[in-house]
């Protein structure tokens, strides 16, 4: 018999064909792989407290919006330099922009300022925005709002009659954000501060501290510009700087700072109306969270620095959130406070930076001594900061900048808890470091 060859050769390729339909049916993932889409990184914008050292512009990322690591300790302090409140966007432009409160809450201000990056780490300043209201004692915490790609800023304003606190809208003249026109009522009701507005389909919700009662409340309107409901408390008194962020599942979650004992604390909600119970999301201030699904940046890389002589690791003892707290070593355990950053500063040397705290590895009070504490504290710049990685052999010396002496383990000691000290470098095994 002869054999039709394109009658036998359609007929396997229609068998091929069924045969794919049916096995992608079957197990799709076999047969075609959907590219995953990138992962949404989230920006925390941030000053760290009322030191002027902590006045400064900080920034941090988290790819599940809570828990934070540094990204930059930018120390951009604006044209005053002190920053604080920021409030970060990304712009149509593609770069990031903060807006900020340009003095300390006790120092009188009439303006608010802007700022903008293109790495989040180098910031230039853009411009500054006058209050326009009359008797301005203070202006505080503006706040970006956008919509339909008009970029506004809502500040709060207290003026010296009556000492009384209320939001205003200011509202972008060009794209540059260098021209702004002058301000409008939000509607609100006196001595409310720290307001923020996000919108959930046609309603307007806005978040703001409550300064007679001192609690966060939340109200809800058809406009921006009201008329608003009667404000429900939502957190007990002691908080303030809400930040409400929509994250990548639908559910939204609340940044408040604990002024009362430091830290921001979050919860979550389904509706913006009921809240989960609050947990500490770290040691920071009033600050605000954006999430970037087109994030370009460089995660940070967090280090276990192990000592050679004992085979433990550099530690925050307690663990410990504050300035001053001592630096040993510890079985390692996972905790955070065993966590590093390494953040170059030029000419060969770093701050070491806890993954815990923000806080950076610090030889107490500059000393030059023998024998001088390893501690933490708030980053500020100071050459007892800033660290050099020596190799020695297969291993690192950690020294300091301002004295040349190294970081070692007091008394060469093995057990857990053992402090560390600043010393003339050794050729001991306490001496020597890994990561």
């Amino acid at each position: 018999m002869k054999l039709n060859f394109k009658s036998f050769k359609s007929k396997v390729m229609l068998l091929f064909s069924a045969l794919i339909i049916t096995l992608s049916g079957l197990v799709p993932s076999l047969m075609m792989t959907t590219p995953a889409s990138a992962a949404t990184t989230y920006i925390f914008a941030t000053f760290k407290g009322d030191a002027a050292a902590d006045e400064k512009l900080w920034i941090y990322t988290s790819s599940n919006a809570t828990s934070f690591s540094l990204y930059s300790n930018t120390g951009f302090g604006g044209p005053t330099g002190v920053l604080r409140d920021p409030s970060i966007m990304k712009h149509t432009d593609g770069k990031y922009y903060v807006a900020f409160t340009v003095q300390s809450w006790t120092t009188a201000s009439t303006y608010f300022a802007i700022a903008s990056s293109t790495n989040l780490i180098n910031w230039t300043n853009v411009t500054t925005v006058n209050s326009g209201i009359a008797n301005t004692k203070f202006t505080w915490a503006p706040e970006w709002y956008i919509e339909g790609g008009v970029v506004k800023i809502i500040a709060n304003i207290g003026t010296t009659a009556g000492g009384d606190f209320k939001p205003y809208i200011y509202t972008a003249q060009n794209s540059a954000l260098t021209s702004w026109s002058g301000p409008t009522a939000m509607g609100i009701g006196a001595n409310h501060i720290d307001a923020m507005v996000v919108k959930s389909g046609s309603t307007y919700h806005v978040f703001m501290k409550d300064e007679n009662s001192k609690f966060i409340q939340h109200a809800t309107a058809s406009s921006l510009t009201g008329p608003w409901s009667s404000p429900t408390n939502l957190f007990t008194s002691g908080y303030e700087a809400p930040d409400v962020v929509q994250l990548d599942d639908g559910t939204w979650r609340i940044y408040i700072d604990k002024y009362t004992a430091g830290g921001i604390w979050t919860a979550t909600s389904s509706n913006l109306s009921s809240w989960s119970g609050l947990s500490l999301a770290g040691p920071y201030r009033h600050g605000t969270v954006i999430k970037d699904p087109n994030f370009s940046g460089t995660q940070p890389t967090y280090y276990r620095i192990t000592n050679r002589n004992s085979g433990k690791v550099m530690d925050v003892q307690n663990p410990n959130l504050n300035d001053g707290a001592r630096v040993g070593q510890y079985t390692a355990n996972g905790g955070a406070w065993q966590d590093w950053q390494f953040v170059d500063v030029g000419s060969g040397y770093f701050n070491i930076v806890s993954r815990n705290s923000g806080k950076c590895l610090d030889v107490v009070s500059v000393s030059t001594a023998d024998g001088a504490s390893i501690d933490q504290w708030a980053c500020n710049g100071g050459q007892n900061q800033q660290f050099q990685w020596a190799a020695t052999g297969s291993f690192f010396n950690i020294k300091a900048r301002h004295s040349g002496k190294c970081v070692n383990v007091v008394g060469a000691g093995t057990g857990d808890g053992v402090l560390l000290e600043q010393r003339t470098c050794g050729t001991g095994n306490s001496y020597q470091w890994s990561r």
